[in-house]
């Protein structure tokens, strides 16, 4: 009997927490959603906070040209390099550049601007906004009649999306600067041949689909990295994690989002 007993007591138990946890899970999308949706309400209406916005985009954008700047070359130069061989068993080392050009433009180029955003802005914003909402900097602004949310998040949130797909311009130059400069010391391929033969082997679509992945991905950065800091919690530990969690949960759906994204251009090519 006594033992009838704890075992239900113990199915209650595991019920009750199980129940607790999908509470918290449902409560949790319900506070993601309103997020969102508030930023959607809020964007296009006044006040526009145009002298933070523009703040932001510097932040976001000319801070993160040198780090960008280097990842890019670098990668141009090793990808470059990794290539070659599997090309010269064929004999076709000559269609290098078309094929840095598709590499770059169509997956390499969106993909590492948003990691290298994701790990430097990112964590900034969670890391910035989380120490506000501690120090309730957030709720004083709440009582001073600002609103919180269209100074902080809306800004932020605009200038990762308008500076993300920028930044990936500028790092698939760099990438194709860098492949460029390795295929001319091995295959003395001019400059006017290298980049007409990167141009011949990309559609209107690949320019598209990475412009539209580019946004995707400036959006999720600054969504997740204002929500992580927004919400964050327990002093100084919560400011930690609100800027560790927005690099992952920044990383995870940009890799959902590149996948998703990817098969859907595929599906339309």
């Amino acid at each position: 009997m006594d033992h009838s007993n704890r075992d239900n007591n113990t199915t209650r138990r595991r019920k009750y927490f199980i129940t607790k946890r999908l509470d918290r899970l449902f409560l949790e999308l319900y506070q993601i959603y309103s997020f969102v949706a508030r930023f959607f309400r809020e964007v296009f209406v006044p006040p526009y906070e145009g002298r933070e916005i523009i703040r932001q985009c510097y932040e976001v954008g000319v801070k993160s040209l040198p780090l960008i700047s280097i990842t890019a070359f670098i990668i141009g130069i090793v990808f470059t390099n990794q290539s070659r061989p599997s090309l010269a068993e064929f004999g076709a080392t000559s269609w290098l550049p078309a094929l840095i050009s598709v590499a770059i433009v169509r997956a390499m180029g969106p993909l590492v601007t948003a990691i290298i955003a994701s790990g430097k802005v990112g964590s900034s914003i969670g890391a910035e906004l989380g120490s506000m909402r501690v120090t309730e900097q957030i709720d004083a602004m709440e009582v001073s009649a600002t609103n919180p949310y269209k100074f902080l998040v809306v800004s932020r949130v605009l200038a990762t999306t308008l500076m993300i797909p920028a930044l990936t311009m500028y790092t698939t130059l760099v990438s194709l600067l860098g492949g460029y400069l390795n295929v001319h010391q091995n295959e003395l391929t001019t400059l006017t041949t290298f980049f007409t033969q990167v141009f011949d082997a990309i559609t209107f679509l690949d320019i598209i689909a990475s412009a539209v992945k580019s946004v995707l991905f400036g959006f999720t950065i600054g969504m997740v990295g204002c929500y992580k800091g927004y919400y964050s919690s327990k002093g100084t530990e919560g400011v930690g994690k609100a800027a560790n969690s927005s690099v992952v949960t920044a990383m995870f759906l940009i890799f959902i989002e590149e996948l998703l994204t990817m098969q859907v251009i595929n599906a339309i090519r």
